[in-house]
Order: structure tokens, then sequence, then C-alpha cells
């Protein structure tokens, strides 16, 4: 092999490597960037306000109509279903947009999203009508409506009975 072959392969070699090396790069880079949104995720939901704002709406019964909110929560009961109706809205747009992963989703707030989508439905259905604006709230209703297909096609397991007989990668404890 003459000099210039020699170079070329090398060349050719080093370009292949730095192709790998700035592949992987981008793979850590995205597995973190989903990590993160997935931490930002949850203590976004770990607030006092939200919190308090579910406790409230998950007393209500199903199918809750605006004369029960403000019944049973009193004046401030709608802020509390704007609180949690707003945050599973955006929520579902996050995950529509593929910011997130709907399993993710699902294994955080499915319970949480339908518990509140039964509370909740007939609500935003009047608030709907009220405001005359069919979008209100739709991202929410759209978010339950992928969870209610999820479970329909695998019944929800908990946890600790699904991951039973998960071990620590070291095989420890």
């Amino acid at each position: 092999m003459d000099v210039s072959t020699i170079a070329n392969l090398i060349n050719a070699l080093a370009v292949t490597a730095g192709v790998i090396f700035a592949a992987a790069q981008i793979r850590h880079y995205r597995q973190r960037r989903r990590r993160d949104a997935m931490l930002e995720l949850v203590r976004s939901f770990q607030s006092p306000s939200f919190a308090s704002a579910f406790e409230r709406v998950i007393s209500l019964p199903d199918g809750a109509t605006k004369a029960q909110v403000s019944e049973l929560l009193g004046v401030d009961g709608e802020v509390a279903t704007h609180v949690v109706g707003l945050n599973w809205e955006s929520l579902g747009v996050i995950v529509f947009r593929r910011e997130v992963t709907l399993d993710l989703v699902d294994d955080f707030f499915s319970g949480p999203i339908l518990l509140s989508w039964r509370k909740l439905s007939r609500y935003v259905s009047e608030q709907r009508a009220i405001l005359d604006r069919e979008t209100a709230f739709e991202w929410f209703q759209w978010l339950a409506e992928r969870m209610m297909e999820r479970e329909k096609q695998t019944p929800p397991v908990p946890a600790h009975i699904a991951h039973r007989e998960w071990k620590n990668r070291s095989g420890a404890l």
C-alpha cells in the first residue's frame, strides 16, 4: 500500500470513529434530557397547591356538576378544579408533543388522571357549554382517554405486585 492509501484509510477510520462518538453523545444527551424532563414533571406535581387541589377534587362525587363543585368545595372550589385540570391539560400537550412518553405518564399519573377525569368530566362539559368553547380542558380529556385506552388493553397492576421479583442491578437489595 502506498502512503496516500494509508492516509485515506486513517482518515476514513477517524471520520467513522467521530460519527460513532457523536451518535453515542447524542444518545446520551437524549437519555439525560428525558430523565431531566421526567424529574421536572414529577416535581411540578409535588407542589402543596396541586396536592391540596387534587385532594379536594377527589373528594367530589363522580361526575360532579358545577353546582356540586361550588356547594361541596366552597367559593374557591372552582380554583381547585382549575389547578388540577390545567395541570393535566399541560401534561396532555407535553405528551402529545412527545416531550415525555405516555408510558412515563402512565407509570406516574394514570390513577390520578383517571380519578380526576371521573370526578370532573361532567363539570368540564358544563364549562364548555358556559364558555361556548369546546376546547376547554381538551388536553385533559385527551390524556384521560389515552389512559382509559391503555387500561382497556392492559388492566393496571400495582407496582408492588407487577415488579415483585425486581432486583437491584448489583443483585443486592
